[in-house]
């Protein structure tokens, strides 16, 4: 597997948090990173507290193909909750709390015109791991409030003494500009960005939709990305305790043809806040299981 490959599998796996970051990094060699708090882009406006939420609407999303467009219809009464914060912890293989992943709903406002959300993800590496690879990233997303599809995508590295800070600004016909700390990224039209595309599956309604497809950009290229319904009644034990879930099956194709070599199954739980409980990743030099220890 190519270095971009394995970037762009592991910023798919945001959601699974520290699997996808152990993924990167044992693809990259040796880096090192900490947390960076970055600044709202020039031109989000916060919401007004009174303003309410807009829930995800259905869509059609073009597969990476361009061939058939494939609708992708979610539960349209299950809104975003601003100021949610999901904590995970990630165990590899035979290491457990190798590290922490935080997911949250930053807020919602106004950027580029449009009704958005401002979604984060922070990752960190954990003691003793820790000591091997020094992680903390975080990743912002800028998303269409009605359909999630990412207006802005941000990546705020520092890695083992390496710092990368990469913001682009999607456009489908290269006619948006981008501001002077940002770079514009070509792409198809619906395309979500990692954390819209966690946030849209698990307001997907899965008794209605057993399947949807998304392109998704990673920051480095585009997959298509096709989610499948494996179960529709698990029981999952995880630090936060037991839940009913929804287990989704997740497949990544890089133009056309599927990735072999990593697959990820997502479990959603069946209450009314959809939360992702559990995310497991097979790779193909181990197992993680990233599982939810709080959320608020």
């Amino acid at each position: 597997m190519s270095y971009r490959t394995a970037v762009g599998i592991a910023a798919l796996a945001v959601l699974s948090g520290a699997a996808g970051v152990f993924y990167w990094l044992h693809s990259r060699g040796e880096h090192r990173a900490r947390e960076v708090v970055s600044a709202e882009p020039p031109g989000f406006r916060e919401a007004l507290p009174a303003e309410k939420p807009a829930s995800v609407a259905a869509e059609k999303s073009p597969s990476s193909a361009g061939s058939n467009k494939v609708t992708s219809p979610v539960d349209a009464g299950l809104p975003l909750r601003a100021g949610e914060v999901l904590e995970y912890t990630a165990n590899v293989s035979k290491l457990n709390d190798v590290a922490t992943l935080r997911l949250q709903v930053a807020g919602r406002g106004n950027f580029l015109g449009k009704s958005t959300w401002h979604l984060q993800a922070f990752a960190h590496t954990q003691n003793p791991f820790r000591m091997v690879f020094e992680l903390d990233d975080q990743f912002d997303s800028y998303s269409d409030a009605g359909t999630l599809a990412s207006l802005q995508y941000e990546m705020h590295l520092s890695e083992r003494g390496e710092k990368v800070e990469s913001v682009q600004r999607m456009t489908a016909t290269g006619k948006e500009p981008a501001s002077a700390d940002a770079t514009q990224a070509r792409v198809l039209p619906g395309t979500r960005d990692p954390l819209g595309m966690m946030q849209y599956l698990r307001n997907v309604d899965w008794t209605k939709t057993p399947e949807v497809r998304s392109p998704v950009y990673d920051g480095h290229k585009l997959y298509d990305v096709r989610a499948k319904l494996l179960a529709a009644s698990e029981k999952v034990d995880v630090p936060a305790g037991n839940y009913t879930v929804s287990k989704i099956g997740i497949r990544v194709f890089d133009d056309g043809v599927e990735m072999k070599d990593a697959s990820f199954s997502l479990y959603v739980a069946n209450d009314a806040a959809r939360t992702p409980a559990l995310l497991e990743a097979v790779m193909p030099f181990a197992t993680a299981r990233v599982e939810l220890l709080k959320a608020k």
